[in-house]
C-alpha cells in the first residue's frame, strides 16, 4: 500500500479546493478521512504552516503559506518528514504554474483539475523512489520540524465546527511563524560589531558619569539619560538585525532618532567627529537592517 494516497491543493482563507489527485481508495475509513479532511480544509487560517491531524487508520498532512495550502491522506506508516517534504514539494510546483491573481480570482472548485497530472507524479516520486535519494531533503525538513513541530491535531477535532463544541469555545495554542532571514553579509557582520562597540562606549560612560553625579551633583541626570538611551537603542538595533520584527520601519526609525538626538545632547561631552562617528554606525545600521529581507524559500525536494 503506498504512503501517501491522497493529495489536494486549497486555498486557505475560504478552504476551496483548487485541485486534487485522482484516488483509487473507497473503504470507508479512507472516504470518511476524506470527508474530514474538507471540513479542516475550512478552518486552515486558524492554524500555523504545519500541520497534522492522526487517525486510527490514516493521517492527514497540511503545510499552507500565502494564500495556498497542500494536504495529504497518508498512511500511519508514512514519516512525518517525508508528508511534509512531499507538501512542500507540491506547494513549489503549483505557486511556479498559477499566477497568484488566478487563484485569488478563483470562484469554482477543483478550477486547476490539470494540475492533477503533476500530483501524481509527485505523488509517485515520493511512494516509489527510495528513501536514500532524498536523504538531503528529508533531513533538512526533519531539523525544520524539530526546531518547530506542526500542529498536532486528531481527526476528532476536525469535526468542530468554526471553533465550538458543546457549547464551548476553543482555544488552539500555536507556534509562532517561522521567518528566515536572508542571510548575514561580511557588511552586517560590520555593522553589528561597530554598534556593539557603540553600546558599550554609551554604556561605560553612562555608567562613569551616574557614579560621578550621585556623589557631586543630580544636575547631570539627562547627560545619563543620554548615554543610556542609545545604549539600548543599539542593543535594538542589533536584534533587528538579526530576528524579524514586524514593523521593522518603524522602530528603525525611532532607534535612529533616540541615537541622534542622544549624541546632540551630548555635544560638549563629545568632540564632533565622536558624534559622527556614533550617528554614522547608527545609519549604517538601520540601512543594514531595512535591506536585510525575509528569505524567500526555495523548495529542495524536488521531483
Amino acid at each position: 500500500m503506498s504512503l501517501i494516497l491522497f493529495a489536494c491543493v486549497v486555498r486557505v482563507r475560504d478552504g476551496l479546493p483548487l485541485s486534487a489527485s485522482t484516488d483509487f481508495y473507497h473503504s470507508q475509513d479512507f472516504l470518511e478521512c476524506r470527508r474530514r479532511l474538507k471540513t479542516l480544509a475550512l478552518r486552515l487560517a486558524q492554524y500555523p504552516g504545519r500541520g497534522s491531524a492522526e487517525g486510527c487508520d490514516f493521517s492527514i498532512h497540511f503545510s499552507s503559506s500565502r494564500d495556498v495550502a497542500c494536504m495529504a491522506i497518508c498512511s500511519l506508516r508514512c514519516p512525518a518528514a517525508m508528508a511534509f517534504c512531499f507538501l512542500e514539494t507540491l506547494w513549489w510546483e503549483f505557486t511556479a504554474s498559477y499566477d497568484p491573481t488566478c487563484i485569488g480570482l478563483a470562484s469554482r472548485p477543483y478550477a486547476f483539475l490539470e494540475f492533477d497530472n503533476v500530483i501524481q507524479k509527485v505523488k509517485w516520486h515520493f511512494n516509489y523512489v527510495s528513501s536514500t535519494q532524498m536523504d538531503s531533503s528529508l533531513g533538512k525538513i526533519q531539523e525544520e520540524l524539530e526546531f518547530q513541530p506542526p500542529v498536532v491535531l486528531t481527526l476528532e477535532d476536525t469535526e468542530v465546527a468554526n471553533g465550538v463544541m458543546n457549547g464551548h469555545t476553543l482555544m488552539h495554542l500555536e507556534p509562532a511563524p517561522n521567518f528566515r532571514m536572508e542571510p548575514v553579509t561580511a557588511l552586517g557582520v560590520l555593522s553589528l560589531i561597530l554598534n556593539i562597540m557603540c553600546a558599550a562606549l554609551n554604556l561605560i560612560r553612562g555608567i562613569h558619569l551616574a557614579e560621578h553625579s550621585l556623589q557631586v551633583a543630580h544636575e547631570e541626570i539627562g547627560n545619563i539619560l543620554a548615554f543610556l538611551i542609545p545604549f539600548v537603542a543599539c542593543i535594538f538595533q542589533c536584534y533587528l538585525y538579526l530576528f524579524y520584527s514586524p514593523g521593522r520601519t518603524a522602530k528603525v526609525v525611532l532607534m535612529l532618532l533616540f541615537i541622534c538626538l542622544g549624541n546632540v545632547y551630548l555635544h560638549g561631552l563629545r568632540n564632533l567627529w565622536q558624534i559622527l562617528f556614533h550617528i554614522g554606525v547608527a545609519f549604517l545600521s538601520s540601512h543594514q537592517i531595512l535591506t536585510r529581507q525575509l528569505q524567500d524559500k526555495q523548495s529542495d525536494c524536488g521531483v
